[in-house]
């Protein structure tokens, strides 16, 4: 998946409604084949569904459109209209496919498949969605009001919902189902860094050493990478120890670390991860 480059404004539009739709497909047809014939409830309007159909066999669409439609209209009245026909779109949309899909065959009767798989596919559908600039609603909007009014962060906000709707289903089903919902949860949001970060992983390290102008010709030269020089003082002599910052793509790492060793056997060298890279050499922004 691709993040969207155009300069021609309705066709930048198009694409990310075709996101925003095609994303929401994916997450109903999860539903219907992997997390509802499971009694999968992996949070969100979606989790609710699947207990309330357990529970009085209420039709799946039409509980998410109860739920999401006014949620959206409350995102509106208390969070301001930051949403737009993008999020209606998928708000609407979603649980049309799902009742349109609700006669497909479960993939699978093993709840611990399901759990998985769903958990992937919804991850995936709303990883496509949030690259089309929506959401499809649901208890996110739930999640951000309770954010602004209570001083919550976000993420709690949202793991506070999903955490009552994983309860209840443990409560409603039996603990075993909680558990696999907790799963899938987990996978969907592994799943959506996926979608959103992709393959390319990175590394950025911060090289000190007293030879930095040989450290930082070699791997401009050997590595074909920039180097930044940030400046720093030691803490414990407080003499100037500028450090060089250098992003190295994954398969790069080795050859700078046998690179700074070469130079400068003694050099300290801090490693860390770097999910997403934008710029020369790297990716667009």
């Amino acid at each position: 998946m691709y993040t969207i480059y155009t300069n021609h404004p309705l066709l930048a539009r198009f694409i990310e409604y075709f996101y925003v739709l095609v994303g929401s497909a994916i997450v109903a047809l999860a539903f219907n084949v992997f997390l509802l014939p499971n009694r999968v409830a992996s949070g969100g309007v979606s989790g609710i569904s699947t207990i309330l159909n357990a529970v009085i066999e209420w039709e799946p669409a039409y509980v998410q459109w109860a739920f999401n439609i006014p949620l959206f209209v409350a995102g509106l009245i208390f969070l301001g209209k930051q949403f737009g026909a993008k999020t209606l779109a998928g708000t609407i949309f979603l649980p049309l496919v799902v009742f349109l899909s609700n006669d497909l065959e479960p993939w699978t009767s093993d709840p611990l498949l399901g759990s998985l798989f769903g958990g992937i596919g919804v991850g995936l559908g709303l990883g496509i969605v949030f690259r089309g600039k929506a959401s499809t609603g649901g208890t996110d909007l739930a999640a951000q009001i309770i954010h602004k009014y209570t001083g919550f962060s976000l993420g709690r906000s949202v793991a506070l919902i999903d955490g009552l709707i994983v309860l209840s289903a443990a409560i409603v089903f039996d603990i075993e189902s909680g558990l696999y919902a907790l799963i899938g949860l987990y996978v969907t949001s592994k799943t959506i860094d996926f979608v959103q970060v992709g393959l390319g992983r990175s590394k950025m390290a911060m090289i000190i050493t007293n030879r930095q102008d040989e450290v930082r010709e070699a791997i401009l030269i050997k590595i074909d990478r920039g180097v930044t020089k940030l400046s720093a003082y030691g803490g414990f002599t407080d003499h100037e120890r500028p450090i060089l910052m250098c992003v190295v793509d994954q398969t790069e790492f080795t050859k700078l670390k046998q690179l700074v060793k070469s130079i400068d056997p003694t050099a300290f060298v801090i490693v860390m991860d770097a999910a997403e890279v934008l710029g020369e050499g790297f990716k667009r922004a």
